[in-house]
């Protein structure tokens, strides 16, 4: 089968649809019929606790980008809204996200990025490109669940298509949050999931709680297969992972990235709250019955002299590694990684051939100490739309 991103291409096999608010079912010349063609019904007012269906479809096919966008809020409003999809008649869900976590945006607070799968362009309308192909039927729906009511825009763009070959995965999709972590228990990216299966990528935010100097020497590692105490995959360090080095701020590529270093124009050694996304497009991760990926806790800090604030930090942070070296240069007298705690949250892709239920969002554990910090501006879009 040749490539659908060929485009020269003309596949005859496909049949391209889109579904909207205009269109609901994606029917064939039943698109943009609202006020005789000029442009009548492209968003929908969202009230606080509403749940509505955006689209309803009878395959074999396959949804290839999804488009929305909703107005500048503060950042529990827009986290609010939750993007779910039910594969084959399903009553729980294979995909339960914040909406905007599914772009690959953490915490509440768009920021323009773009890269291989997803973007957010002018860090305003969403953008995936990930592909949800569905054999029998998928329902997709949005909740709100923030405290006022949001309008929104979409479109799913997809294709029916005469059969799905049985090596095709369904789409996944699942968010977990530890508000704070535990110390020395790594944090679960993703898990429960049986394969056959490939995990795609994840995007991963922190919200900084320790005060230590770097958050990031953390190992990402993944257990394949019944991998028991130690992984068969294990990285170097959180920035690493993120394919960075030597620290980590905002960037952007096609595999991984930082679309979100947030810090106090006063200054300071850490942000507030970062976010990063990685890929594994041309380094596949397939796993034949189960797939564990975490990444842990470690920090780093730094001590101009061993006094009083040293003890009491190396008090309540066990060390790690080779733990606290003296001496490392003539500014530095103590330095080393160690244990710490942080606001970790995670969305997962992955890919299973058999459709299965993942953990349902949790709306509080989502919008919790997320809130706007007094030196952040609120987007002057906000007192114009909602």
């Amino acid at each position: 089968m040749r490539s659908w991103l060929d485009p020269a291409h003309v596949d005859m096999a496909l049949d391209s649809r889109a579904v909207t608010f205009e269109n609901p079912t994606g029917e064939r010349g039943a698109g943009g019929r609202s006020h005789g063609g000029r442009k009548g019904a492209p968003s929908r007012r969202i009230a606080a606790g509403e749940r509505v269906v955006l689209a309803d479809l009878t395959g074999p096919g396959r949804v290839r980008h999804i488009w929305m966008t909703f107005p500048p809020a503060p950042p529990e409003i827009m986290r609010g809204l939750t993007l779910e999809a039910f594969y084959d008649g399903a009553t729980e869900p294979s995909v339960s996200v914040p909406c905007l976590d599914f772009f690959g945006l953490p915490h509440g607070r768009p920021t323009a990025y773009g890269c291989a799968l997803l973007a957010a362009q002018e860090g305003r309308g969403f953008n995936a490109y990930l592909p949800l192909p569905f054999r029998d039927r998928l329902r997709m729906e949005v909740v709100n669940h923030a405290a006022r009511d949001l309008t929104l825009y979409y479109q799913l763009d997809y294709t029916l298509e005469p059969e799905m070959p049985a090596d095709v995965g369904h789409l996944h999709v699942i968010f977990r949050r530890e508000n704070p972590t535990v110390q020395k228990r790594d944090f679960i990216i993703h898990e429960g999931l049986q394969g056959p299966g490939r995990f795609l990528g994840c995007n991963v935010g922190i919200r900084i709680l320790d005060e230590g100097f770097w958050y990031g020497e953390g190992e990402m590692k993944v257990y394949l297969d019944g991998d028991g105490d130690h992984p068969t995959i294990c990285g170097t360090g959180l920035e690493d992972y993120a394919g960075s080095a030597w620290g980590m701020g905002a960037h952007e590529a096609p595999y991984a990235g930082v679309p979100l270093d947030l810090r106090d124009p006063a200054g300071g050694p850490q942000p507030h709250f970062v976010s990063f996304y990685r890929w594994h497009l041309p380094d596949p991760i397939v796993f034949e019955r189960e797939c564990r990926v975490t990444i842990q806790q470690i920090g780093m800090s730094l001590f101009g002299k061993e006094d009083e604030a040293f003890e009491r930090y190396a008090e309540n942070h066990p060390v790690a590694g080779e733990g606290w070296q003296r001496d490392r240069s003539p500014h530095i007298a103590v330095a080393g990684i160690h244990e710490r705690v942080d606001d970790y949250c995670a969305t997962a892709y992955v890919y299973c051939t058999e459709p299965q239920a993942v953990p349902r969002l949790d709306p509080a554990l989502a919008l919790t100490g997320i809130e706007r910090l007094p030196f952040e501006k609120p987007n002057p879009l906000e007192g114009l739309i909602r």
